[in-house]
């Protein structure tokens, strides 16, 4: 934790490294330990891999996002992580709901689901053509596409 702790703000994200890794790292229920990323960067990691976090650091929940989910927030290894994204119809390009995550001062986590509208906006982002980099969908159960 000091490590992240020590990261300085605001940063460019490099290539490799710690930080590279917090933010394009992900969840994969079919692997143990440490594994290959589809997006080309980073790794995922298994059920293993957060359990052994949280014992490590004595902390009950990794809350993630930067992955489109396809309710809103999705949670894996035994609840121990939750991944939300809050964006519904990510890019216009998916059908995905977004979801917010409150938690109380009893630490109970609830959720809100957004979800996606029918309408196109009349400002709308350009989409997975615009040329910018998205985020992709967890490849499992990839949100479907309009």
């Amino acid at each position: 934790m000091e490590q992240i702790r020590r990261i300085m703000r605001p940063t460019d994200v490099p290539d490799t490294g710690l930080l590279c890794d917090l933010l394009w790292s992900d969840p994969d229920k079919d692997v143990q330990g440490w594994g290959e990323n589809d997006r080309g960067v980073s790794f995922t990691f298994g059920a293993d891999v957060v359990s052994k976090f949280l014992n490590r650091h004595d902390l009950d929940l990794i809350c993630r996002a930067h992955q489109v989910v396809e309710d809103g927030y999705e949670f894996f290894a035994k609840r121990q992580l939750v991944t939300l994204f809050s964006a519904p119809n990510y890019c216009g390009e998916f059908d995905n709901a977004g979801g917010m995550m409150s938690v109380d001062e009893t630490l109970m986590c609830s959720f809100q689901i957004l979800k996606p509208s029918e309408k196109k906006a009349k400002y709308q982002y350009g989409g997975l053509n615009s040329g910018r980099p998205v985020t992709p969908p967890r490849t499992a159960n990839p949100p479907k596409k309009r």
